[in-house]
């Protein structure tokens, strides 16, 4: 009951008309960038980190959310449309969206990725209202020695399911690691990788971090393959679902959050692996298998619902424990840093405003994007023809503006370049962005709270173990790291 009464406050604060300007833009902004191949939401978070330094808090997570939502169904539409995701989460709806539109079957290709969205965005966000306090009143009693643990595996857990392998994984969270290091250590005031400048005794801004690694390092990869012909969309009609499409994704619909959503919760890399799975448990249970490759809708509607609910599941961990399981909940982390807000366990007692006002924007911001989209999806299919170097020009006009009003230093913009250019290396080289991302804003909290576990026990190694809660985090992440291996020996022992 309590949940229920601070939500309804939470509506009456996200249902005031400027908060709900807030909600709309976010989601036209959020879908118009998702629509564009390459500029997932992360990038649109970290770009608009700078602009919304203006606004209230408040406001700002409120558009967050928006653009989160609406980036995400933007990814969607491009995949199904030219076969492109627009993000990565979008990837397994162009595998039955695409030869849906191809077979002229688009606009309900494109409904029911609507529809998906708003279920799973829908039955996530109820799922995140039941479950966030009482995980953050149980993780009022997480220690030191608890929370390094739980870092520990967001670190193992995010580098082992992303990239092309955990080499790679592991490179690019040593790399973010290594930039969190920048500036004076915390407890002895010694200068780490300043270069005797003043100017990095504060350390590199993640909002610098983030924009450089994801904007800049994708429109500088982008210009180096530059495609100067735009694509050609295919034509799209008013989105609409007949009674036998209904009847064939219902199911879908309300199968996909049971999947999305503990995967969002937990330091699992997003959307990628529950949308996939989502997908082979929609054509297990069809009636319609032999459709599927050819253009199935069930699956469609089946991983679009699991991927918005597993959007709603990355708020549990970031808003109760502070730990980032995507890269825009990474980003999302930054902004609160920005406002001087810490999530974790007692962000519900000390912003309740806040929390639930954001918490309730997330169910204004799912009819806002069915109401929104629905329509105008024929418009977004028109945003595919800008031609690309008109688009990440102005991509980097805004990543500058944006980074150089973090400071107002010209040593940001040179900062931001060099940060650019090593995300350019790293998509050259095949590693994964988030794992870096994650590194700079989690590095120095799992240093800080490394020092504490060790200072508790004298600096006993035990100290950093001695809570059943530690033993069983620490067992998973053995567990993570030791599974390749055993599957790859029994995988050499089962004869062919």
């Amino acid at each position: 009951m309590d949940s229920l009464n601070s939500l309804i406050d939470g509506f009456g604060t996200a249902l005031t008309p400027m908060n709900l300007l807030w909600a709309a833009i976010g989601v036209l902004l959020g879908t118009a960038i998702g629509v564009l191949p390459g500029i997932g939401p992360a990038m649109a978070v970290a770009l608009l980190l700078p602009v919304t330094y203006g606004l209230e808090p408040t406001g700002a997570f409120i558009m967050f959310a928006g653009i989160y939502y609406g980036a995400m169904f933007g990814g969607s539409t491009t995949s199904i449309l030219l076969n492109t995701p627009g993000e990565s989460a979008a990837v397994v709806a162009a595998i039955e969206g695409n030869p849906m539109a191809k077979a002229g079957r688009g606009a309900q290709a494109l409904a029911a990725a609507a529809i998906g969205h708003f279920a799973g965005g829908m039955i996530g966000t109820i799922l995140l209202v039941v479950l966030a306090p009482t995980v953050a009143a149980l993780a009022v009693d997480i220690g030191a020695p608890d929370y390094l643990a739980l870092m520990v595996l967001a670190f193992i857990a995010v580098t082992s399911v992303l990239g092309s392998s955990r080499i790679r994984g592991l490179a690019s969270l040593l790399i973010g690691l290594t930039i969190g290091l920048v500036g004076l250590d915390q407890m002895t005031g010694q200068q780490r990788l300043t270069f005797g400048s003043l100017q990095l005794a504060d350390g590199v801004d993640v909002v610098i971090v983030a924009v450089g690694l994801f904007a800049i390092g994708e429109a500088l990869w982008v210009a180096a393959h530059l495609r100067r012909t735009a694509g050609e969309a295919i034509p799209v009609g008013r989105p609409w679902l007949g009674g036998d499409d209904v009847r064939r994704t219902w199911k879908s619909w309300l199968r996909g959050p049971l999947i999305g959503f503990p995967f969002g919760a937990i330091p699992a890399g997003g959307a990628e692996i529950p949308t996939f799975l989502s997908y082979v448990t929609e054509k297990r249970l069809s009636k319609h298998r032999d459709q599927f490759g050819k253009g199935a809708i069930e699956g469609v509607a089946g991983p679009e619902s699991a991927a918005s609910a597993s959007a709603a599941g990355t708020l549990v961990s970031m808003l109760t424990l502070g730990l980032p399981t995507t890269a825009v909940a990474a980003v999302m982390l930054a902004a609160f840093q920005q406002y001087g807000i810490q999530p974790g366990p007692l962000l519900f007692e000390r912003e309740p405003e806040l929390v639930w006002g954001l918490i309730a924007s997330l169910f204004v911001g799912m009819v806002l994007l069915l109401a929104l989209n629905l329509p105008l999806a024929p418009v977004w299919a028109k945003l595919l023809r800008i031609p690309r170097p008109y688009l990440y020009a102005g991509i980097l006009f805004f990543a500058a503006v944006g980074a150089y009003a973090v400071g107002g230093e010209a040593l940001d913009l040179v900062v931001l370049l060099v940060i650019g250019l090593i995300g350019l290396g790293m998509r050259r080289y095949g590693l994964p962005v988030l794992p870096a991302v994650i590194g700079v804003i989690l590095g120095p909290a799992a240093e800080q709270q490394l020092r504490r576990a060790l200072q508790i026990s004298d600096g006993s190694l035990t100290g950093l173990v001695n809570t059943p809660f530690s033993v069983t985090v620490y067992t998973v992440v053995l567990v993570l790291l030791a599974w390749p291996l055993v599957r790859r020996a029994t995988a050499r022992r089962t004869p062919n």
